[in-house]
């Protein structure tokens, strides 16, 4: 897999992005045994030739299995938060450095290098535990900007506000939980206009569950700020995607979203129209890159996607999920 793995993160066309795809699942098929017995059941003895005809496996099984491509002992097993009664989901991952890079290229195919950035980070109930991956990658982020302008800032509105209030040469990201910004704007209203407000998304019981819409304009109310920036990731995955706005979000090359019908979910729906989110991240060599998640969305002609909720009966997520 060091071919693919060289390869991913200089992919630039659909055909690559394909060839790429329909060779990892192969390799996944064959060295994932959970993975592997997914596929036996739905596919028999058939063999994909195109993305759409590859099963994704439903994100339930990280809670449950260890889905590891190959046997290995993982750098660090990353846990999602879940909720007091539920069973959180793992994901092991093989080579931390591999996931931090991914992090990195997902974030400069939207926004340039990280060196010009001074981020500040707002996560409160990711910073109460162990095992998070945004707790990772922010840390990570932080080093590779201005890390001596950059910090976490857990219960010290104070200094946060005098670090916001600071002059900077560069650009500022204001980057936080959900409900830990929504905490924040209620507490300090100033004025952010220069700066970029990035919520990941997550309620886990701390707040009511509000709409996107109603969480940004109350964002956008305190901070003085036009648009509201999502990242859009989760636990089982390597890549993230991200919003400069209106909840659309955009993925990286290597990354791709299908929309299946939420009563057939072997078949795929018309860009434009609701059904649930499954996730190609080709990232995931080491676990599984074709993944069957609880989110309802959209996805457009253009490649851009939308979230709008989740399936009734999935347990609430850690990540950006807000109910319409």
């Amino acid at each position: 897999m060091t071919f693919i793995r060289n390869s991913i993160l200089t992919i630039n066309d659909t055909e690559q992005f394909e060839h790429i795809a329909l060779e990892l699942f192969g390799y996944q098929r064959k060295n994932c045994s959970v993975y592997k017995a997914y596929c036996d059941l739905i596919l028999k003895n058939k063999q994909p030739i195109r993305i759409s005809e590859i099963p994704f496996l439903p994100i339930q099984f990280f809670k449950s299995h260890e889905i590891k491509t190959k046997t290995f002992i993982p750098e660090v097993v990353y846990s999602s938060s879940g909720t007091t009664q539920s069973q959180p989901s793992k994901h092991f991952v093989k080579q931390k450095d591999w996931y931090l890079k991914v992090c990195e290229k997902a974030f400069e195919a939207q926004y340039g290098s990280l060196k010009g950035f001074r981020i500040l980070a707002l996560l409160p109930s990711y910073l109460e535990r162990e095992g998070s991956s945004l707790i990772d990658m922010v840390e990570y982020f932080i080093s590779v900007s201005d890390e001596n302008a950059g910090g976490f800032y857990l219960n010290h509105e104070a200094k946060l506000i005098h670090e916001l209030n600071k002059p900077y040469h560069g650009k500022t990201i204001l980057i936080g939980v959900t409900f830990g910004l929504l905490d924040f704007a209620e507490k300090c209203k100033i004025d952010l206009s220069h700066a970029i407000i990035m919520e990941t998304g997550g309620m886990k019981g701390r707040r009511k569950e509000m709409i996107r819409e109603e969480v940004h304009s109350q964002l956008s109310s305190s901070f003085s700020i036009n648009k509201i920036h999502s990242e859009y990731g989760m636990t089982e995955l390597l890549s993230q995607a991200y919003s400069k706005g209106n909840g659309i979000f955009e993925t990286p090359p290597w990354m791709k979203i299908l929309v299946r019908q939420t009563t057939d979910p072997l078949s795929y729906c018309q860009p434009g129209k609701t059904g649930g989110i499954n996730i190609i991240d080709l990232a995931n060599i080491d676990s599984c890159a074709f993944i069957q998640t609880q989110d309802l969305g959209k996805v457009y002609k253009n490649g851009t996607f939308e979230i709008l909720g989740r399936f009734d009966e999935s347990d609430v997520r850690g990540c950006n999920l807000m109910i319409q």
